[in-house]
């Protein structure tokens, strides 16, 4: 193999990022105290981002920071400033899940490289292509993916110009990254604010099949797919587990070090994976790449396997094996640690110390000598002790006023204790009294300073980022129209009760060739189609032969690539609800790349959170204020854990035609509806419906139009209000009629808007 495959490890504190970068990882992700996905990873002050990547740029490890959650409109101040520090860290690039901080970064923080986080969701053609127009250049490709899907992605992004990083080890969500509102829904801690209380691992009553973990998951290990990785075009091999310590990191990375080693020097593998079972793990499966997706996916413990696994390895069945083999492995752990700690102790990412020492006489330049006291990594080649010297450009001269004292020449150098040195002394015995110097020339030698103590990169100033015009609604008196969802030709008569725009819920999956949805829109142009989040492989492909066969005048797009495929053909998009829609940026990020003609504000966020957003011009603003809560959608089988399946694996014939429906009950007795669409993934609804009337009162002057969600998907054994009673309802309800809110509360006997009250 002579292509380089990057290997990138987890980084949740210091020492699993030391730990990472002497077993041999290329590079490390990791996050600050703010705007990461890994809330509960210890994280890393910025005076430790700093100190991290000075260490492993001195083992030639890349330093990549997670900025990977949906930002809120007062936070970007915050986050402006953010970025103002961070390019001049050194940083090599930084992960992003949000839509406005491409545009944020593209424009003035263009030193940044930006790495698209696996909270994009990116599984199409479209994504890929959309994903580089907005500043990617490295993609995150979906789990879910098998190796087929892998390398038709890869390969399209090297044609574009960008690199694609796969997981391969670690834990697996069961649902798609970025499309889960499980924890959001359910305890107010939102996946995409990094707050996940993982509801897949929790515990359920008993399923028909026996399971109290239905949703848990194996995690995943490609350990011995090597060959197929490379063949596949990946760039980078991703280890999961930022809340992981040092002893996990260091052996899964010094793992796939030796794998990738002997495949590029042999190109063979190793056979042997056993020093993974031996820290944390729930046992591994490959089938999500393998594209093979059945029940030995699943564990029904979301407990550490590892000392399971040692005892069916040694087929301890007797209590007196049993207790051996645990104390062999105990001691093996324990050596690991020892091991471990060992190794990382001596690195060091505290800051430099510095002392400064000012000398000079009349008629001779000002001298700045500058010591900064060696790193004390002892693991990698040591640094020597530094002496920078920097001489004024002119000489010094007696002064008879003002001359440069030792308070004026720390006012200007004070400013190098800061996040990368600490300022030990300044001296000054060997600068005669008396002596005058222009304070612009004394500026200019700490700018030769500081440029020296930046490895002679020069330094970039604070990018000032301009307050986004707030534009109102081209119609700024109008109350708000209303529009509604419907997703089957049965409920095509509703369109006849109102003049209101009506959208058509199109499938995640498709018959190749068939043509059942083209006719249904090409018969009813009032029909305005939707596209769902998720567009794999060939449901991606016949999306956008529906898109080129109907043409349609406009449509609501809740995936990038089919946006980027409408946006190409001259087609009128407005963004979807599930494309995590919570600041300015984002909706400027989609009309400036895509023309998008408006977007859908998330459901996530709450009244404060949403009021001070700047509509960009002539942009629509919308909001679903009736709707069943999706929890989580899956490329799995919900089934064959609960009620049970027959079919050994998943299959295109699943999607198509499964319509299955059942509910589980938590360990708090709540309910959830597993619901499964006809050409539809596996999905998971809580138990109440989305029902927020006080919106209608608080913002209607922000909004354009509210929308209604007719469909019967989530609804598992509920049963559905009249639909021509509902519109009526809410058609009464934007007039401003009375009783018509008392109306719709007694219908939708089953509702919450919690999340319109918590936010994120």
């Amino acid at each position: 193999m002579t292509r380089k495959i990057e290997l990138l490890a987890p980084g949740g504190d210091v020492n699993a990022i030391k730990a990472a970068i002497v077993a041999g990882a290329n590079a490390v992700y990791c996050g600050l105290d703010t705007f990461n996905a890994r809330n509960r990873a210890s994280n890393l002050s910025f005076d430790e981002l700093n100190g991290v990547i000075r260490l492993a740029h001195s083992y030639d490890c890349e330093v990549f920071l997670t900025l990977n959650v949906v930002i809120l409109e007062h936070e970007i101040p915050s986050l402006i400033k953010l970025l103002n520090q961070l390019v001049n860290t050194g940083i090599d690039g930084i992960i992003i899940q949000d839509l406005g901080v491409f545009n944020l970064v593209k424009k003035y923080f263009p030193s940044l490289n930006i790495h698209a986080s696996t909270q994009l969701t990116t599984h199409n053609e479209g994504q890929v292509q959309f994903l580089r127009k907005i500043g990617a250049s490295r993609l995150n490709l979906s789990r879910e993916l098998n190796l087929t899907e892998i390398k038709t992605l890869a390969t399209l992004a090297h044609d574009v110009d960008a690199l694609t990083e796969v997981f391969v080890h670690g834990a697996l969500c069961i649902a798609f990254s970025g499309q889960c509102y499980s924890s959001s829904v359910s305890v107010g801690n939102s996946g995409n604010r990094g707050r996940c209380s993982q509801a897949c691992r929790a515990e359920y009553e008993p399923t028909a099949m026996g399971n109290k973990y239905p949703f848990n998951l194996k995690d995943n290990s490609a350990y011995f797919d090597l060959p197929e990785l490379v063949d596949a075009g990946v760039d980078s091999l991703k280890i999961e587990g930022r809340i992981k310590g040092a002893s996990y990191v260091h052996t899964t990375v010094d793992s796939w070090r030796k794998q990738i080693d002997r495949f590029s020097q042999t190109g063979t593998i190793l056979d042997d994976n056993s020093n993974l079972y031996k820290v944390f793990n729930r046992d591994f499966t490959n089938l999500f790449l393998k594209g093979d997706l059945k029940k030995s996916m699943f564990i029904d413990n979301p407990r550490d396997h590892s000392f399971t696994h040692a005892n069916e390895t040694n087929n301890a069945t007797s209590g007196v094996q049993i207790q051996q083999v645990q104390q062999t492995l105990s001691a093996e752990k324990n050596d690991i640690n020892a091991m471990v700690k060992a190794e990382i102790e001596s690195l060091d990412i505290a800051k430099r110390h510095l002392t400064f020492e000012f000398a000079g006489k009349l008629y001779e330049p000002l001298t700045v000598t500058v010591v900064v006291e060696p790193a004390h990594d002892t693991g990698a080649q040591p640094t020597p002790l530094d002496t920078l010297v920097v001489k004024s450009a002119i000489p010094l001269m007696a002064a008879e006023k003002s001359p440069i004292d030792q308070d004026a020449i720390i006012k200007r150098f004070k400013g190098f204790n800061n996040a990368k040195f600490t300022v030990e002394r300044f001296i000054f015995s060997q600068l005669e009294p008396n002596l005058r110097l222009p304070f612009k020339e004394l500026s200019d030698i700490r700018k030769k300073v500081a440029l020296l103590l930046n490895d002679s990169v020069a330094l970039i100033s604070p990018a000032e980022v301009p307050t986004l015009q707030k534009h109102a609604k081209t119609q700024p008196d109008a109350t708000p129209s209303m529009s509604i969802l419907i997703a089957d030709e049965e409920d095509l008569p509703l369109c006849e009760l109102t003049a209101c725009d009506i959208y058509f819920k199109l499938p995640e999956s498709f018959k190749k060739g068939g043509n059942k949805y083209i006719e249904i829109l090409s018969n009813n142009p009032r029909l305005i189609p939707w596209f769902p989040a998720v567009l794999i492989g060939k449901d991606y492909h016949e999306a956008v032969r529906l898109l080129e066969a109907v043409k349609p005048k406009r449509i609501v797009s809740n995936n990038t690539g089919v946006a980027y495929r409408a946006f190409e053909l001259g087609i009128d998009w407005i963004a979807g609800p599930f494309l995590n829609t919570t600041n300015s940026y984002a909706l400027l990020t989609l009309k400036e790349a895509l023309d998008c003609k408006g977007a859908f504000i998330s459901n996530e966020i709450n009244q404060q959170q949403i009021k001070n957003i700047a509509r960009p011009e002539n942009f629509k603003l919308l909001y679903s204020i009736y709707h069943p809560i999706l929890m989580m959608t899956s490329r799995q089988c919900f089934f064959q854990q609960t009620v049970g399946c027959k079919k050994p694996s998943i299959d295109d014939r699943c999607m198509l035609t499964c319509k299955k429906a059942t509910s589980i009950k938590n360990v708090n007795g709540i309910s959830f509806a597993i619901d499964k669409q006809r050409g539809g993934y596996p999905s998971i609804y809580n138990h109440e419906q989305f029902l927020n009337l006080d919106i209608v009162n608080d913002l209607a002057h922000l909004f354009d139009e509210f929308f209604i969600d007719l469909t019967d998907i989530g609804a598992g054994s509920k049963v559905m209000p009249d639909k021509a009673q509902l519109i009526t309802h809410f058609q009464n309800l934007l007039k401003g009629a009375q009783g018509a809110g008392d109306l719709l509360h007694n219908m939708v006997n089953l509702s919450t808007h919690d999340q319109y009250t918590q936010g994120l």
